[in-house]
Order: structure tokens, then C-alpha cells, then sequence
């Protein structure tokens, strides 16, 4: 069948009729209920998760270990940002200054929110104010490691061997650390408080790089997060005679804590969580966790992660935010007691 000729009295009436129709389709999704806010849903667009240490520590693994799990969730891709630096302060100082949509979050840790605070004279960030919680991903021990050639050479098999050493020759063990102000630095300013012994500190920018000069004989021991350090110990790569926490870890049971090997009262754990630019809504922030939480759920990924010695977290946001504010008050007093000071 042929169109009417377009100058026609009929071909004039159906170009003003394809001219309303076109109008009101235009207008058509305005009016809509619910239509825009299915148009902007979060999210639409990949989502970038920003680690504030270099490739490698358990920070990174970590994000790197949940971002396919979210993916999968929202249908999105979850993309890691690594942006070392300053003990982890750079990298959350630029999702403090991000738009607060939802795009851009932070896995942040024990040191960029609970004791950076308390040890750098300036903060770029605001750690409370310009952050909301949003799940806590998981909590670590941090275990004490020797490159093995100094171990032997030194004959260090236990805490009671290395305070030995250390007190007969102070100064000349290089302690490495993933920066200033993170937890592997604090434990080991605790570690010297405690025993009385004097340890050079080396900060990196992640523990990746100082891992690396640990096997690599520039370093002679670190306080390393569990994750990060298992791999290198199960190699042979390190030799490890302790960790931080309270009890023993799952992952590495016959080592034993620092407390029972001498060092009485001695514990100091790390922790990782997701964190959103404050003024994020809530309907965001409160699904991330709830997916983050529904993937611990997931045999294959809880048992992932007990396996390199991390402890699935999962916890609200309210929660979270109120275990933030006990470990800063924690760890404001490890600070204070043990003298540390940004190098």
C-alpha cells in the first residue's frame, strides 16, 4: 500500500499526527511513575573501588577478592583503583572529595580510619565526617615475619630469640611496614614498646613492595598482615614465629601469639571495610552491604578468605560505625603508649 503524497490534505494530517505522537513519547517517561529513577539506578555504570595501597597487601587482595562477588550482584563491573601513599591517606582523601553517587568507594582499613588520625599532626580527611560505613569486610592478624637467611644467621626461632637479639644489638634489625600508621607499623612500635627493644622502621607504600625487599634480604622482619604474608610463608620465603591477635589464627595453628610467648597482653589485629563519600544515600550504602554480607554466605568465598587467615565480616552500617569509633579510641591509646611517630 503507498503513503499518501506528503503535500496532500492526508499526507498534511498524518505529519502533524507523527509530529504529537513524536511530542508525547518525548514526554511520555517524565511522566511515568518511577520511570526516572529506573533510568538512573544505581548503578548504571562501573563502579571503582579505590585500595590506598600498592598491589599485593591484603588490602588489595581483599577488594580484589569481593569486587567479582558485588559484580556479579549489580550486574556491573566493580574496577580496582590501587592509589598508594602517606600510610593510606591519599588514596581515602580522594573518595572523601568524590561525588558522593555511589561510583566511587574506598576499602579502607584499621590505619586510614582508626589510627592515622591520632598519629599524623594533619589529616587531609576527615575520618568520621567526610566517610559513611558501609560493611565491615573482614578482620586479620597480623603475623610476625623474618627473611629466613637473617633468621639463621641470627639463630631466631621464637619471640623470646628475636627480643634477644634485639636487645644485644639495637638498631640493627630493619623492620619493614605497608606505611606509616597501618596497623603492621603499629604493631610493631607495640612489639618494641613492650619488649624494650629499638628496630629501625621502614615504611612502604603497601605491603607488596616491602615483601620484597623482606625476601629479598634488604629487610629483616615485618609484622605483615596474615593474607598477604601466607603465600610467602608456605613457599618457605619467610619464616614465621608469631602472630598479633588474642588467639591463635585458624590458618596457621601451631604458631603461636606473641602474648604466649612471652609478651603478655600483647594484641594487635587488623581490619578492612568498604566506605562511601558521606552524603551517599542510604539505599545505597545499605545494599553493598547487604550483597557483601549475602557473599559471605557463599561456601566457595567464605572458605576463600578463612583460608589466607582473613575473618568474613558482614556487619550493618550502624555497626560498623560504632566498631570504627571503639578501634580509634583503641588505637589512639597505642599511639600514646608506645611513642610512635610518623617518619
Amino acid at each position: 500500500m503507498s503513503l499518501p503524497p506528503v503535500g496532500s490534505p492526508v499526507g498534511r494530517h498524518l505529519a502533524r499526527r507523527r509530529l504529537l505522537l513524536g511530542a508525547g513519547a518525548a514526554l511520555l517517561p517524565a511522566t511515568l511513575p518511577g520511570f526516572a529513577i529506573a533510568q538512573g539506578a544505581w548503578p548504571n555504570k562501573p563502579v571503582r573501588v579505590v585500595v590506598p595501597f600498592a598491589p599485593g597487601g591484603t588490602t588489595d587482595i581483599l577488594a580484589r577478592a569481593l569486587a567479582p562477588e558485588l559484580g556479579k550482584a549489580f550486574g556491573q563491573t566493580f574496577i580496582i583503583d590501587n592509589k598508594p601513599g602517606a600510610g593510606g591517606n591519599l588514596g581515602s582523601d580522594v573518595v572523601a572529595k568524590s561525588p558522593p553517587d555511589g561510583y566511587t568507594l574506598l576499602m579502607g582499613t584499621v590505619g586510614t580510619h582508626a589510627i592515622n588520625a591520632s598519629l599524623y599532626p594533619k589529616m587531609p580527611f576527615d575520618p568520621v565526617k567526610d566517610f559513611v560505613p558501609i560493611v565491615l569486610v573482614a578482620g586479620v592478624p597480623n603475623v610476625l615475619v623474618l627473611n629466613p637467611a637473617k633468621a639463621e644467621s641470627a639463630k631466631i626461632n621464637t619471640v623470646a630469640d628475636l627480643i634477644r637479639y634485639a636487645k644485644a644489638n639495637p638498631g640493627k634489625l630493619n623492620m619493614a611496614s605497608s606505611g606509616n600508621g597501618t596497623s603492621i607499623h603499629l604493631s610493631g612500635e607495640l612489639f618494641k614498646s613492650m619488649t624494650g627493644t629499638y628496630m629501625l622502621h621502614f615504611p612502604y607504600r603497601g605491603s607488596g613492595p616491602a615483601l620484597l625487599d623482606l625476601i629479598g634480604g634488604t629487610m629483616d622482619l615485618m609484622f605483615d598482615n596474615l593474607p598477604s604474608a601466607l603465600p610467602q610463608i608456605k613457599a618457605g620465603k619467610l619464616k614465621a614465629i608469631a602472630v598479633t591477635s588474642a588467639q591463635r589464627s585458624a590458618a596457621v595453628p601451631d604458631l603461636p601469639t606473641i602474648a604466649e610467648s612471652g609478651v603478655k597482653g600483647f594484641d594487635a589485629s587488623s581490619w578492612f571495610g568498604l566506605l562511601a563519600p558521606a552524603g551517599t544515600s542510604a539505599d545505597i550504602v545499605n545494599r553493598i552491604q547487604q550483597e557483601t554480607a549475602k557473599s559471605f554466605e557463599s561456601p566457595a568465598f567464605k572458605e576463600r578468605l578463612l583460608s589466607q587467615g582473613a575473618i568474613p565480616g558482614g556487619q550493618p552500617p550502624a555497626e560498623f560505625a560504632k566498631f570504627i569509633a571503639a578501634e580509634t579510641k583503641k588505637w589512639a591509646q597505642v599511639v600514646k603508649a608506645s611513642g610512635a611517630k610518623v617518619d
